[in-house]
């Protein structure tokens, strides 16, 4: 006959599931956090799509938004096209080889969008593009 023990002979275990699961989180926190740390200049615009679009380098530019009802910003914040010159002269005497991008709404009136082009060049900024959105390949 055998009579069971009060102490369990079971040996204790590190349980590996809920370790994967904490794993995953924090995973999951770091991503979504270093994902907010990016810093983005630009406002939602609907781009156009190019063929030959290329991504960019991840260095400091301005960004100038133009929206399709007319509306231009800089660096998020709204501003007018005489207004322009004024901030391209303070980016100029403060970066040495300033970029500037602009994103205009695919919708937008294409004699602004050179009217903004002509005056960052008057300014004197040689790396000028226009932000595009990558064609899916139609």
């Amino acid at each position: 006959m055998h009579i069971a023990s009060p102490v369990s002979r079971k040996r204790a275990r590190i349980e590996i599931i809920p370790l994967i699961d904490i794993m995953f989180f924090l995973l999951a926190t770091f991503i979504m956090v270093s994902l907010s740390m990016i810093q983005n200049m630009g406002m939602p615009v609907n781009l156009p799509s190019a063929k030959t679009a290329k991504s960019d380098d991840a260095k400091p530019a301005a960004a100038i938004v133009i929206g399709k009802d007319g509306k231009i910003s800089w660096n998020k914040e709204a501003t007018t096209l005489e207004q322009l010159p004024a901030k391209l002269a303070v980016l100029t005497a403060s970066i040495e080889d300033p970029k500037v991008f602009i994103h205009g709404d695919k919708e937008s009136d294409f004699g602004l969008v050179v009217q903004v082009l002509d005056r960052v060049r008057a300014a004197g900024i040689k790396k000028t593009a226009i932000r595009t959105a990558r064609d899916k390949g139609k």
